[in-house]
């Protein structure tokens, strides 16, 4: 039996160490042109990429390792960590991550090439960018979230992993000029795509989630069974 979408949703994670095993175009294609059917409000099918393996990559990735971040960016993914709760989010799971590796915090340098390990998609022989019109609104965000969560539960039936890396948006305006892409166009997020290393012990560190009844309200429900049980 092949994997169900709930093992797809419970064995996807944030892959943080890759093989160097290529990834076939055909599985990447086929796995592209079955995410299109991602839910798209008024249809407007907003997500665009690139998508990079070999060469390419690797140009791309030595362009952005001798080359500064974005001042100023062109959006800010970090702004809910000014918030207490969030902030514990980020920590909780920053400390599991380095903690796996044996990083300690004082560690500078050894964080400092983790975190250049971005540059590099961790390894990952396939890096998809993300981008779209700067036109677009939240609601076309959210679309597009939609699309490269697709993407990621369709790689995991495949046996294959994935890191989201919001992190090359600091590199926006770099990127789209490496590639051709006009300033018109908002450069989202890279998706490293690959096998995962099953060795590597930041692949293996536990996370954590909040329960469901700290984010979730549920109402009418007992009314409704009630109701079902009289009839």
């Amino acid at each position: 039996m092949g994997m169900t979408v709930a093992d797809a949703v419970a064995t996807r994670r944030s892959v943080r160490a890759f093989t160097e095993r290529p990834v076939p175009l055909e599985t990447v294609r086929r796995i592209l042109d079955q995410a299109r059917w991602a839910p798209s409000g008024c249809n407007f099918q907003p997500w665009e990429a690139v998508v990079l393996t070999g060469a390419p990559l690797k140009a791309l990735q030595a362009k952005l390792l001798a080359s500064e971040v974005d001042n100023p960016q062109e959006y800010d993914f970090s702004a809910p960590g000014q918030v207490e709760k969030y902030q514990a989010r980020l920590r909780a799971v920053g400390a599991a991550m380095y903690s796996a590796q044996g990083i300690e915090r004082q560690d500078a340098a050894a964080r400092a090439k983790f975190a250049q390990d971005n540059c590099l998609s961790f390894g990952a022989p396939v890096l998809l960018l993300c981008h779209f019109p700067k036109l677009m609104k939240e609601a076309q965000w959210s679309d597009v979230g939609m699309w490269l969560q697709t993407i990621m539960l369709l790689l995991r039936g495949e046996g294959l992993d994935s890191c989201p890396q919001e992190y090359m948006g600091v590199y926006g305006r770099t990127i789209k000029a490496h590639l051709g892409l006009s300033d018109d166009t908002l450069l989202f997020c890279g998706l490293a795509i690959g096998w995962r290393d099953p060795a590597a012990a930041v692949n293996d560190f536990g996370r954590e989630r909040v329960p469901v009844e700290e984010h979730i309200t549920f109402l009418g429900f007992e009314d409704a069974m009630a109701s079902r049980q009289v009839a």
